[in-house]
């Protein structure tokens, strides 16, 4: 939230009457002595039009609730106005400049001008000159049922968040103007099925930011639970909504990020996940037993895949029966049947780093003896007044038929939580899977305890169904004094869940590549509706749809998840046990185990931006507006996204692809995989190629000056926590940075991974800084400050450095020079030094020392990369066709014929080509082929014959020439 310390001096204007014989106004009730320091208390002022009333309350300087009725009694201006619990922050000082005059309430940032003869509401930005006027809201209805506000589009030109919703027409792309945010369903959340899409969730989080040029913009909240429906085709944009009051939210800032971390405090930053949630969870609907988990596992361990737990769906309890009373459905009690000794077991696969996470749902089966405790104390959903019988839902059995718990009961979200669900906790559980919590099956008729003050009907708690239960499972943790963090995976939400430990996941989703691209629209509004950790069943979870290649689509969908998902879960229906769902088993395995690798490298990275959303609100996957609001050419983009924000990375959704075009916005950026440097003036680079080096890999690109720290990552690599299957210890400090002479730094967050003692300082930051002068890079890795338990005293240091093309002749610590390697292998098996990798990267090593200690890194660079000229004689060719040098490094492709590097005609038959950033003093070999120019296909249509071509490069600059001949 914007604060300004402190004012000279304080001014308050209240005038008690207003002329207009139509309109009356009380000023806010306040304290304050004017001599003293900001800020005020919250003030509020009340306007009336007949029978129609608004209320104001001005929370801070930007930031400022209303209340709008067309009747009843108004609040009365000492008391806070209602919040529903969407809402977490209650408590705002107040603004540091207030003043009432008339119709016309000033902030040191707003100002509320309301209309006498409509109750109109402009909001005007008076920091920017000229003043900017954000929007008027006008009240829409008041008078009927459904009701709302008419919003003017003003200068605004693009708007995100309000939750998520597909659409069809496989775009990753779209901003919400032109289009209408409808409810899923006849009370809002709800899963929605289409023929493109599947069965994927509508979730109402009623958040939108509105974007204009020049940095103009605004958020706007609404704190209704009823369903809304946002019409924004048209000026002036329309919300409509159920409700006696309808209550909403202005915010206004310099910038997007300035907006959503008011948002963020506003409704609640979410706690940091466990470290674990940051790795692969395999699941599937739904594994039978134990045996099959452990195949499952050993099947990813002998294919050197790290795996971090299971799923396990409801399976676990026992199944349900359709069509029945005597369903299993509702217990969490295990099916020691299939699934025995759960304790030991959890504690068994945990040693291993294998996490469990069972489901659950809200509904119990009627015959169930939960059943008949939880309606001997009312705490399930009544069928239609305060004293009837539960519900009994039997409309769609699939399940079963029986009950659904009271959730806005919080005495029945304590009982089921102490007496059914914390034996899971106790026996280790990682977290908790929440499905069906739409609520997916109801009784319209329902009677529940509300969420709304005398109201009891089931439109009145509908969309608040899932967070209140979220919520009663966080409550359960602090109650029974956990040092587990609560982590939860639910399929539907409403403002606020996050604050609860709570990642979402998109429904049912198809098996389709349409599917795929439209998952990442709405992962592009839910990050700006404030759900950092938003996900996907990998692979699509109605197989029956799949209408393209599968191992591609998987392929392609894996490689997508493994940047932005949160967890990374692959799901799939599996009844049959005929489908796969593991990245060992299905899909292209080596590009599924490269970029998996990729994800756990960067977990200190993820983490590190997880405990940033935690305390300022940062997100996690924003799209490229939220950084660059001012580009319109990423206003509506949502297939490329960021990560924090020095990462861009590019999403893929479609049959065939080979390469994509990639836009980078205005600066200086870096492709990860090539270290490639381009100075971009917010342009398209064509044609980046998709499958390098004989895997397929998303194209992604890091901001000049960025810092980004990294594990160590191999095929003993067991899970995200370090464990590994050689039992060493890998522990050192990785940072790749991006030289840049703009000194920039980054902050490394690490904890236990695993307790909430984070909370209460249990943490480790080192602040990582670079610059560059001259000829000299330097990169200081700080004395870290904080600690606990668990935590290193001591490791190595290693520096990543990715240069500006040249190599480095000389790296010093702290001044003293340190020792050169020839190349990796003996760098690898030195204590420290350092040596040049080629492709741009200098990589130096500090021995074990303790983190309390300062270390700084300077590399002298400037010295020529090894080069090479290639040739290959007697290369005839047809059309369409050329040639190219593969060979056993990753400059040269790895040998794989897409990422083979082309050479040129310079005296054909003879083809001739400068390779630059090979790596030093290395032994390579390599080979001619021919190829298809088009596409980036990874079959020669001839390679040279013979033995292969050898090359050794020298330490530095030029190896002459080397050849080759078909």
């Amino acid at each position: 939230m914007h604060t300004v310390p402190l004012r000279r001096r304080v001014a308050v204007i209240v005038t008690a009457a207003l002329a207009a014989a139509t309109l009356t106004a009380v000023g806010g009730v306040y304290d304050v002595d004017p001599a003293t320091a900001a800020p005020l208390g919250v003030q509020r002022a009340q306007f009336t039009l007949g029978s129609s009333y608004l209320v104001v309350e001005v929370l801070d300087d930007d930031l400022v609730h209303f209340e709008l009725a067309g009747g009843g009694t108004p609040p009365v201006t000492s008391n806070p106005l209602f919040t529903t619990p969407q809402v977490d922050k209650t408590d705002y000082a107040g603004p540091d400049v207030y003043s009432l005059t008339g119709s016309v309430i000033q902030t040191s940032d707003l100002r509320v001008s309301v209309a006498p003869t409509t109750l109109c509401v402009t909001t005007t930005d008076i920091t920017r000159t000229p003043e900017l006027v954000l929007q008027t809201s006008c009240p829409a209805d008041l008078s009927q049922a459904w009701k709302g506000l008419n919003i003017t589009k003003s200068s605004m030109e693009n708007a995100y968040g309000l939750g998520q919703q597909f659409f069809t027409g496989a775009s990753s792309d779209g901003d919400w103007v032109g289009r209408t945010r409808t409810p899923g369903g006849t009370y809002g959340n709800a899963m929605v099925y289409d023929a493109e899409n599947g069965p994927v969730g509508n979730t109402q989080i009623p958040v939108l930011f509105a974007v204009g040029d020049a940095n103009a913009n605004y958020g706007l909240f609404v704190d209704q639970l009823y369903k809304q429906e946002w019409n924004l085709t048209g000026d002036p944009w329309t919300m409509r909504t159920w409700g006696d009051q309808v209550r909403w939210y202005v915010m206004s800032g310099p910038d997007l990020p300035d907006l959503r971390q008011d948002y963020m405090e506003l409704t609640g930053t979410p706690p940091v996940p466990p470290k674990k949630a940051f790795g692969l969870w395999v699941s599937e609907f739904g594994y039978d037993d134990w045996t099959e988990v452990d195949n499952t596992i050993s099947g990813l361990r002998s294919a050197d895949f790290p795996v971090d737990g299971v799923m396990l769906d409801v399976q676990w309890f026992g199944g349900v029966t359709a069509n029945s009373d005597n369903t299993r459905m509702g217990t969490l009690d295990w099916d020691t049947s299939k699934f025995p000794s759960p304790a030991s077991k959890i504690a068994s696969l945990s040693a291993e780093g294998v996490g469990v996470i069972p489901i659950e749902e809200s509904y119990i089966g009627k015959n169930l003896p939960e059943h008949a405790d939880m309606a001997a104390d009312g705490y399930l959903v009544r069928s239609g007044c305060a004293t009837c019988a539960p519900v009994y839902l039997t409309g769609n059995p699939w399940w079963g038929k029986g009950g659904m718990i009271d959730w806005t009961q919080p005495a029945a979200g304590a009982a089921w939580h102490d007496e059914h669900r914390q034996h899971l906790v106790d026996e280790g559980v990682t977290g908790h899977w929440l499905d069906l919590g739409e609520p997916e099956m109801y009784d319209a008729n329902d009677w529940t305890a509300g969420v709304l003050p005398g109201k009891n009907a089931h439109a009145d708690y509908h969309n608040a169904y899932n967070l209140l239960w979220a919520e009663s499972i966080a409550d359960g943790y602090e109650r029974n004094d956990e040092d587990a963090r609560p982590f939860l995976l639910s399929r539907a939400a409403a403002g606020g869940i996050q604050r609860h430990g709570t990642a979402m996941w998109s429904a049912d989703i198809g098996s389709t590549m349409k599917a795929l691209a439209s998952q990442q629209n709405a992962q592009m509004h839910m990050s700006m509706s404030g759900i950092d950790y938003y996900g996907s069943d990998v692979g699509g979870f109605r197989r029956e749809m799949l209408d393209s290649d599968q191992d591609e689509l998987y392929t392609q969908w894996f490689a997508n998840s493994a940047w932005f998902d949160t967890p990374l879960r692959p799901h799939t229906e599996n009844l049959c046990n005929c489908l796969e769902t593991s990245p060992d088993a299905i899909g292209d395995e080596a590009s599924n185990l490269e970029n998996l690798q990729r994800r756990y490298e960067l977990a200190p990275y993820y983490y590190s931006l997880a405990h940033r959303a935690s305390q300022y609100g940062e997100p996690l996957a924003p799209p490229l507006v939220y950084y660059y609001q001012n580009d319109d050419n990423v206003r509506e983009m949502g297939h490329q996204k960021m990560l924090g924000r020095d990462l861009i990375v590019a999403i893929v959704a479609g049959e065939g692809e080979r390469q994509r075009d990639v836009y980078l916005p205005a600066g200086d950026w870096v492709d990860v995989h090539t270290n490639e440097r381009m100075a971009s003036t917010g342009q398209w680079i064509e044609d980046v190629p998709l499958w390098r080096n004989g895997v397929f890999t998303l194209p992604a690109y890091a901001r000049s000056g960025a810092i980004i720290p990294k594990a160590f990552v191999d095929a003993e690599t067991k899970d995200i926590t370090g464990k590994r299957a050689d039992t060493t210890v890998h522990n050192e400090l990785i940072t790749t940075v991006y030289a840049d002479d703009t000194a920039s730094d980054f902050t490394l967050y690490e904890d236990d991974g695993a307790t909430t003692a984070y909370e209460s300082g249990a943490v480790r930051t080192t602040q990582i800084s670079q610059a560059t002068s001259g000829s000299t890079a330097s990169v200081t890795v700080g004395a870290s400050s904080g600690t606990y338990t668990g935590a290193p005293f001591s490791r190595p240091t290693v520096v990543e450095l990715v240069t500006d093309g040249t190599q480095a002749s000389a790296v010093t610590l702290g001044g003293g020079a340190l020792t050169q390697h020839a190349n990796k292998a003996a760098f690898d098996a030195a204590t420290s030094g350092w040596y040049n990798a080629g492709g741009g990267r200098a990589v130096a090593k500090a021995a074990s020392s303790a983190v309390t200690s300062a270390k700084t890194f300077s590399f002298t660079l400037g010295q020529d990369a090894s080069w090479a000229t290639f040739a290959c004689e007697n290369a005839t060719t047809t059309f369409g066709q050329s040639v190219y040098v593969v060979g056993s490094i990753p400059q040269l492709g790895n040998w794989s014929p897409a990422s083979a590097v082309k050479l040129n005609p310079s005296g054909y038959p003879t083809w001739t080509g400068v390779v630059e950033g090979l790596p030093p003093s290395t032994t390579i070999e390599w080979k001619c082929i021919k190829r298809q120019e088009a596409g980036f296909p990874n079959t020669a249509d001839a390679w040279e014959p013979g033995g292969n071509n050898v090359l050794v490069t020298p330490p530095y600059g030029s190896a002459g020439i080397t050849t080759g001949a078909f």
